[in-house]
């Protein structure tokens, strides 16, 4: 039988919203089935990194115009009760990517943007109200058993199903895959709010490290604010969430229910869990549905968007016969080492600020301030590295995110991608002819992104010296490069030392395809 649709989404929040899109982009026949009738109208999610930012380009929101997004430029700074910096994260500037190295939005808003982009998407259906309650995985489909908000029983079959339905997901418990669970949870107060008049916080996103109360201030998109309230060992979670404590924890900061709207308040339990399999059969999962992890260091949606943009362009060759299925079995081996770096970074923070014994504390700052006068005023954000897959993982440059700069090519100038466009990229800054021959020839389609001239007296203008910078690091710590191949999800799959090893490296990818 052949099934209605190539691909089932179950979950629309945002990272089912995204996958959406990029199939869709794609031309292949999506259905997204999410139980909730309406859009969830309050924050959740207030932050994404350059990398994301650069995800988001690529399905054309643009978050240095868009409303709903918040550039962030200074630094993230921890501090202790008396207001000495512990720990500072350069958030400042532009990341690798091209991008704000920081961002905070309002996630009703980006939704909704999302949302207009996959009904944009003629091959995209959504089905809000529709709970999936059975998954029964068949010959060359998978049958979704399906139940209405208004009591309708039915099916949906797909060739493929990808569980983006959170924390709890319906999708991971019914595919018999388990999770790893770090047991490092804690209670925290979430207050949204929006002030009616001027405010200025400094530093404009912090964590105060206080025992009396473990307090996280942050942007939440333009026009808003968030603070987070470390729920005290012995405290009633319940009773901490009422709007009249909401208001005496938010008095300090000179906000109140005059001032400002009140626009959420509830407890979250964070935890720190991946995992164990990320896909059974015709069944994956993304998001939160793959991983949960301390808010601390602001990746829980990141590493979502990176999930289904490292999926789908896997799908998208499985579903065409260019590749395997085994193919499939990268995304989990590359995406799991990668997010157990961020849980594990993300619990390093939280283990600063959740402390609520006053000696202990008091043993922290001693030892951080310390460390700091040893290391330097700032620490970079981290940058893991994906696990074994499409890459050349012996080669510690690969496996991480390729730079954007701005380039000119003729009478065209802007950030790479949107010149040269996404897919397999061969960036070169040397190798004539050859390469472009060893390009042209590749049995994957690959796209010359041309730095220097390889034959025919056209390339592309490095306008920010970005690309060169680039070429100096990776020679920095190996040979130094004549190109690089990057995948369509912006990762570095091999530093190539000349056209013979170009051509070497694209047969890999080719035998990556073919390998299932």
């Amino acid at each position: 039988m052949t099934p209605e649709f190539d691909v089932a989404i179950v979950g629309y929040g945002p990272v089912g919203q995204m996958l959406s899109i990029l199939l869709g982009r794609r031309g292949w026949k999506v259905v997204a089935a999410e139980r909730w009738p309406s859009p969830f109208r309050l924050p959740r999610a207030v932050h994404f990194d350059a990398e994301v930012a650069r995800l988001l380009q690529g399905v054309g929101l643009r978050s240095d115009t868009s409303p709903v997004v918040e550039p962030y430029d200074d630094l993230y700074e921890w501090r202790n009760a008396a207001g000495e910096t512990l720990l500072a994260v350069d958030w400042r500037g532009r990341g690798e990517s091209g991008w704000h190295t920081a961002n905070h939005f309002s996630q009703p808003e980006l939704e909704d943007a999302l949302c207009r982009l996959a009904a944009g998407q003629p091959t995209v259906t959504v089905r809000r109200g529709l709970e999936v309650t059975g998954i029964a995985q068949e010959d060359g489909q998978v049958r979704l058993s399906t139940l209405s908000h208004t009591g309708e029983r039915g099916e949906l079959t797909a060739r493929y199903v990808v569980g983006c339905d959170g924390a709890n997901s319906f999708v991971r418990r019914a595919a018999g895959i388990e999770a790893v669970d770090l047991g490092f949870f804690f209670d925290w107060l979430i207050v949204d709010v929006v002030p009616h008049v001027p405010m200025t916080f400094t530093p404009r996103a912090w964590q105060l490290c206080d025992p009396a109360r473990p307090t996280t201030v942050t942007p939440s998109g333009p026009g808003r604010r968030r603070w987070e309230f470390m729920v005290l060992p012995g405290e009633d979670p319940a009773e901490l969430n009422t709007l009249d404590k909401a208001i005496e924890l938010l008095a300090p900061w000179g906000v109140d229910d005059l001032n400002s709207k009140i626009e959420r308040h509830t407890v979250y339990r964070f935890q720190a869990r991946w995992a164990e399999r990320w896909r059974s059969g015709r069944v994956l999962i993304a998001g939160d549905a793959a991983h949960q992890m301390p808010p601390f260091a602001g990746q829980g949606m990141c590493s979502g968007f990176r999930d289904v943009c490292n999926l789908e362009w896997k799908l998208d060759a499985v579903l065409s016969g260019a590749a395997g299925e085994g193919l499939l079995d990268t995304y989990g081996a590359e995406r799991a080492p990668h997010v157990r770096d961020l849980v594990e970074y993300s619990m390093m923070l939280g283990e600063i600020i959740c402390v609520t014994d006053p000696e202990q504390a008091a043993l922290r700052d001693r030892r951080m301030t310390a460390e700091r006068a040893r290391s330097g005023e700032t620490v970079p954000p981290p940058r893991p590295r994906l696990g074994p897959g499409v890459l050349r993982h012996g080669d510690p440059r690969t496996g991480r995110p390729s730079v954007q700069g701005t380039v000119r090519l003729g009478a065209a100038e802007g950030l790479a991608d949107d010149v040269f466009g996404r897919g397999w990229r061969l960036v070169a800054w040397e190798g004539g002819p050859r390469l472009r021959a060893v390009a042209e020839a590749s049995p994957v389609p690959v796209t010359v992104v041309p730095l220097a001239d390889l034959g025919d007296g056209r390339h592309a203008e490095d306008v920010e010296g970005v690309y060169a910078a680039w070429r100096a690091s990776l020679a920095a710590t190996g040979p130094a490069p004549a190109a690089a191949l990057v995948r369509p999800d912006d990762y570095t799959h091999s530093v190539l030392r000349d056209a013979d090893d170009a051509a070497a490296a694209l047969r890999e990818v080719a035998a990556a395809y073919a390998g299932g």
